[in-house]
């Protein structure tokens, strides 16, 4: 088995063996493990979880609770539940049209050793697919949240095709002190975020395309349309920009 040499900068150097894919498990939490998952949630986030939090995520059907072992020591761990988006939180209620559900991911982290290797990936496929078989296809969207700062995480979820949904100033209070946070979004089952004045836009000129129109007045009136519709566009892509 290969190993990784890791230098502290307080302390020696120290060995570490190196899992692959091949070499970790997945499998739920149980109440044993609380103890367990303590410990390595205060090493991996900065946020302080009330026990009553653990005992849930450890015992409690509704959360999704996917751990990643290796050699019977948990080295990765993704929490998610399921929610109707009428029970979603007000900042995040506008993720959708119309109703569905929406797959919140509460945390997900893994060991400091153990990074860069994929676990994060794996735990996150594995409940991606779950999402998109048929059983929970009522699923449109999933949900997170993820401090500013957190710039390692924020490339992971965007490489994944996750998207920006909203900045939540002072979102987290961290050792007592509010922190800015960001809400990142990724559909799945078909489901899309509420259209805008420019999307109805697109989607009328798009339309007018599509069926062939013989009166000359009205094909006149849809290339114009299209063209307010990408003047719009370019508009308002150069303010956020």
């Amino acid at each position: 088995m290969s190993h990784h040499i890791r230098v502290d900068s307080d302390g020696p150097k120290s060995t570490v063996p190196l899992c692959t894919l091949a070499q970790l498990k997945l499998r739920f939490l149980c109440p044993q493990d609380l103890p367990e998952v303590k410990r390595l949630c205060k090493q991996w986030f900065p946020i302080e979880y009330p026990d009553v939090w653990y005992e849930d995520i450890t015992a409690n059907p509704r959360f999704y609770a996917l751990a990643a072992t290796f050699q019977n020591k948990i080295v990765g761990l993704l929490v998610a539940e399921t929610k109707p988006l009428t029970k979603m939180n007000k900042e995040d209620q506008d993720l959708l049209t119309g109703q569905g559900e929406v797959g919140y991911i509460l945390s997900l982290g893994v060991s400091k050793d153990h990074r860069r290797n994929g676990v994060a990936s794996l735990l996150l496929d594995n409940y991606l697919n779950l999402l998109t078989t048929h059983q929970v296809s009522a699923v449109k969207a999933v949900l997170l949240h993820v401090l500013t700062s957190n710039e390692a995480a924020i490339k992971f979820y965007e490489k994944r095709n996750f998207s920006r949904h909203a900045f939540l100033p002072y979102y987290y209070n961290i050792k007592g002190r509010p922190k800015d946070g960001f809400s990142y979004v990724r559909y799945i089952n078909g489901g899309h975020a509420p259209w805008s004045l420019l999307d109805y836009m697109h989607h009328f000129a798009t339309s007018w395309y599509i069926v062939e129109v013989c009166s000359w007045p009205l094909r006149v009136a849809c290339k114009l349309w299209c063209f307010l519709a990408h003047a719009a566009t370019a508009v308002m892509t150069h303010r956020c920009s």
